[in-house]
Formats: structure tokens, C-alpha cells, sequence
């Protein structure tokens, strides 16, 4: 069957003259509405409205138009079935071949700043959704476009046989409920929202895809990046990349993970992550202070890894970066100097953040009004949990042995509080002179990761400061801290053996305090 009859309705109007026009070339009818049917005669071509169609105005402000028989029946009928058709033929109805509609911009709305509710509900299309939906339901017969990409093969296809091919049909359609399905679930995000309500009863989420990745972990799995709507600036989903190769699915999670610990300080910092652990965090007056310590923290496990910088990068620093292999360099922006020197090195990618915020706020432990939720697949199903960006008030902490911290401690305790937030549990982090010098990750039991921190540390860990993820469950780990002459703990507590880890560290006269909260990170 040849297309005889199209229906088009669009709010982006990319291309659509030009194909409209080539439509008529092809002896197609155009049935238009609104503002794409005032386009197209003032383009010169040849359409009906709407309302020749139904015998009906098109009322209440435009929400009332397509939503009639004379559309969904020309849409829905089944073109081979006898009693659709004399159906059809006894109500003078005709067919619709081609439909091809784009929908309200509800993103584009609710994307502004401040956009009234009443604003984002207005741009909610209903008509639209409805013609895709039919069309698509019944793609043995109709073709219908969402996306202005593909109006070069349909009119490929209808010049040479007068009718796309099933084959495209289906991809059409499966397109089309792929898209009033997300566009379904923003909605619905949006107005969980609203109602202060983020884990509702059906969590309906959608994302867009960037780009196919050449593999997942390993060469043998298959993988795809894709990015939520309206996702903020500052973050990986967002960065411009602007050298290097395409990114890999581990360079995209290492890059992530090393992005959200930089973003707990507010001073110059720079982080150093090696298969989603941090290898070496440091802060200092700059950002070329800051990386000389995150690079001295641990000069062989930054090989091959991500730097993130929390300032512009500038020729000083570049020029370390350019000494080392490194898989990924991002910062909010780079010196032309800087890129200069990095852009030598073929193999290095050169992502710009642009501004973004730290999660460091004061007042104790609270969440961020743009707390933002994480979803982690199981099998048969997901996990949604907030993320985990409460933030610590010093004068929160509780002193629990007989000698409190003293000034140089106590900021060597937040700051390596900062940064084991970010490490697998059990994870125990040293730190002294505001750089890592020791980091125990992912380990079955908290002995364990304090012997690995303490023996990457050496003799650093001589007057550090020593932050656990969660409480001791007993005094072993103190007593293997003090034995390597760590000064100073930070820990959760709330162990029903915690007094036993106090009398430990009173008898080596560490000073520990208590945070009334963990960071499991599994």
C-alpha cells in the first residue's frame, strides 16, 4: 500500500518544511494542526487543517483538536480486516498513513529555572502521545516518526516503493513507545517531586543514551552510556570533553567516583582514583600544591589513572600530569597553556567540568536540598537509596578519650573523614599534612584494611590521623594504630564493645573521636 495521507503535528520544527514538501512531491495529502499547520501554509505548502478533518474546532485553547474519531479511527483501523473497512466507508472516514508528531517540550519547561507548576502541567501533551500511540500500535499499516532523524529514510523508501517496509515500521514504532514512555516517566518523576515523594510506589526513571561503548568491564560484555534528562552541570554526564579517545565504561566509573570525593572539599584539591578507590587525595594553597600531594600519596598507583582537579589547571601543573600515564585529566576548565602540553600526549583524555559546587555544607549532619538518588541492579530488580552526601560539623564530633585532638589533628581527622566516605568498605584512610598517605580498601574485616593503609604508609603513618568507615568492633585496630604510632581516629562508634577500643587508645594516648554516623560503601 502506498502512504496516501499524512498527519503532522510538531513542536520542534527542524526540517519539517522541507519534508512536508518533498511529502507533497510524493502525492501525499498533509493534515496539520495549530501552529505547524499556520508553518506550512505560510511556506507555501499544500495542507489541511484539522478541523476539515473532524468537522470540529479545535477548542479550549488547543488542548482539544486531534482527540476524535476522524483521526483515531484513520490511525487504528486494520486495513485487511472486511468490517473495518466497510465501517470506515459507511462513516466516511479515511485513512491516516503517516503520522508524524513531536511533543510538547515538558523537559525543555520544567528545565527552567524557577518554572511555575502550573507552567510544566500546561505542557503535558495529551493529543500527541495519543496519535504516536496509535500509530504505533498499529505500524502494520501506518508509519509514524518521532524524531526528525528519520525523515530521510521514510522518503527514501516511499520513492522507491510508495510505502516504507514493515522492517521500519517496527523500528518506528518501538522508538516511538520508547519515547512517550520516558517522556511518561519525567513526568511522573517530576510530580514525585513536587509531592516531596522520591520513592514512590512505581519508581519510573528515564535516561538517554550518549553513546555505545566498546565493551563493559571486560571485551566479553556489552555496553551503552546514557545520561538522565536534565542532569546538573558539573558532573561526568555533562563534562565536554575536549581531547583524547573515547572513553571506556571504567574509565566513565573511575572518572565518576573520582569526581564526587573532590567535590567534598572546598579548598583546592585534587584526587587520584585507581579502580574506584582513591590512590592519593590531597589539598593545598593551589591546585599545583594539591596534586604534588595527591602524586606523592601514592606515586606507583596513580599510574594509569584519573586525576580530578577541583580549580583550573594551569602550565605548572600540566607539566607534572605530562610526566605520568594517566588514563583521564578533568578539572572545571585548563589554561590554553595547560592543554597545549596535555594535548601531546596522545592517549591522555581531557574532560572540562565547567563550575560545579562542593557537598560541603555546616550545620551538622543533614542532606542537600539536591540530594539526588542512586540505583544499583540486582538480579530481577533494582536498589534506589540517596546518596550519601551528609557532612560533618566539627562541633558535632564527640571527644571520647582523656586527650582531645589538638588543632593540626583535628584537621587532619576531617579531612581524612572526607575522603574515606569514598572508599569500599572495610576502609580505613591515613592521613597527615592534608594528603592521604595510606589507604585500606574493600576488605572482609577492619584489621585487614589497617594493615594495608599502615604498610603503604611506612613511616608517614608516624603522627597521622586514622579515619574508619564504620566502628571498631573491637580494640585490635586501635591497638595496631598505635603500634604504628598513629596519633589521632575518627571513627562512627556505637560498637557495644566501644569502650574497649576507648581504654585501647587512652592507653596509648591516642585521641579519639566519635562521628555518630557511618559511610558503608559496598
Amino acid at each position: 500500500m502506498a502512504i496516501k495521507r499524512a498527519l503532522i503535528s510538531v513542536s520542534d520544527k527542524t526540517g519539517i518544511v522541507e519534508f512536508a514538501a518533498e511529502l507533497v512531491k510524493q502525492g501525499v495529502q498533509l493534515i496539520s494542526t495549530g501552529g505547524t499547520h499556520a508553518l506550512l501554509e505560510k511556506s507555501g505548502v499544500a495542507v489541511t487543517g484539522i478541523s476539515e478533518v473532524t468537522g470540529f474546532p479545535e477548542i479550549l485553547d488547543g488542548r482539544v483538536k486531534t482527540l476524535h474519531p476522524a483521526v483515531h479511527s484513520g490511525l487504528l483501523a486494520i486495513r485487511d480486516s472486511k468490517e473495518h473497512q466497510e465501517q470506515m466507508e459507511k462513516l466516511n472516514l479515511d485513512y491516516i498513513d503517516l503520522v508524524i508528531v513531536n511533543l510538547y517540550p515538558f523537559q525543555e519547561t520544567i528545565a527552567k529555572t524557577n518554572v511555575e507548576y502550573e507552567d510544566a502541567i500546561e505542557n503535558i501533551d495529551i493529543g500527541g502521545p495519543t496519535m504516536l500511540r496509535s500509530a504505533a500500535k498499529n505500524h502494520a499499516f501506518v508509519t509514524v516518526i518521532v524524531d526528525a532523524s528519520d525523515y530521510a529514510q521514510v522518503l527514501e523508501e516511499m520513492k522507491e516503493g510508495g510505502d516504507t517496509t514493515l522492517e521500519t515500521r517496527k523500528r518506528l514504532a518501538g522508538k516511538v513507545f520508547r519515547h512517550t514512555g520516558a517522556y511518561d516517566a519525567l513526568i511522573a518523576d517530576y510530580l514525585a517531586q513536587q509531592l516531596g515523594d522520591p520513592l514512590p510506589e512505581r519508581y519510573t526513571v528515564t535516561y538517554e543514551k550518549m553513546q555505545d561503548l566498546r565493551y563493559g568491564e571486560n571485551p566479553h560484555q556489552r555496553a551503552a552510556y546514557y545520561r538522565k534528562p536534565l542532569a546538573p552541570a558539573g558532573n561526568i554526564t555533562t563534562a565536554k570533553q575536549i581531547h583524547g579517545k573515547e572513553l571506556s565504561y571504567n574509565n566513565i566509573n573511575d572518572a565518576n567516583a573520582a569526581l564526587q570525593i573532590v567535590k567534598e572539599f572546598t579548598e583546592p584539591a585534587v584526587v587520584a582514583v585507581k579502580h574506584m578507590n582513591p590512590c592519593g587525595v590531597g589539598i593545598g594553597e593551589n591546585i599545583h600544591e594539591a596534586f604534588v600531594k595527591a602524586y606523592e600519596a601514592d606515586p606507583t598507583s596513580i599510574f594509569g589513572g584519573i586525576v580530578v582537579a577541583n580549580r583550573m589547571i594551569g602550565e605548572e601543573t600540566a607539566l607534572l600530569l605530562s610526566d605520568i600515564f594517566l588514563e583521564i585529566v578533568m578539572a572545571p576548565d585548563f589554561t590554553q597553556e595547560a592543554i597545549e602540553i596535555l594535548t601531546k600526549k596522545k592517549n591522555i583524555r581531557l574532560l572540562s567540568l565547567g563550575n560545579f559546587e562542593s557537598v560541603a555544607t555546616t550545620g551538622g549532619y543533614k542532606e542537600l536540598a539536591s540530594s539526588s538518588f542512586l540505583v544499583t541492579s540486582v538480579e530481577g530488580g533494582m536498589l534506589v537509596q540517596e546518596s550519601d552526601k551528609l557532612q560533618l560539623d566539627p562541633d558535632e564530633l564527640k571527644v571520647v578519650t582523656k586527650r582531645a585532638p589538638t588543632e593540626e589533628e583535628l584537621k587532619q581527622l576531617l579531612f581524612s573523614w572526607k575522603v574515606v566516605k569514598h572508599v569500599k568498605s572495610n576502609a580505613i584512610v591515613l592521613a597527615n599534612n592534608s594528603m592521604t598517605v595510606g589507604v585500606g580498601a574493600g576488605q572482609m574485616n577492619r584489621v585487614g584494611a589497617a594493615k594495608i593503609a599502615i604498610e603503604q604508609a611506612g613511616e608517614r603513618a608516624k603522627g597521622s590521623a586514622l579515619a574508619s568507615d564504620a566502628f571498631f568492633p573491637m580494640g585490635d585496630t586501635l591497638e595496631l594504630a598505635a603500634k604504628a604510632g598513629i596519633t589521632a581516629v575518627i571513627q562512627p562508634g556505637g560498637s557495644i564493645k566501644d569502650q574497649e577500643s576507648i581504654d585501647m587508645a587512652n592507653q596509648y594516648g591516642i585521641a579519639m573521636v566519635f562521628t555518630g554516623a557511618r559511610h558503608f560503601r559496598h
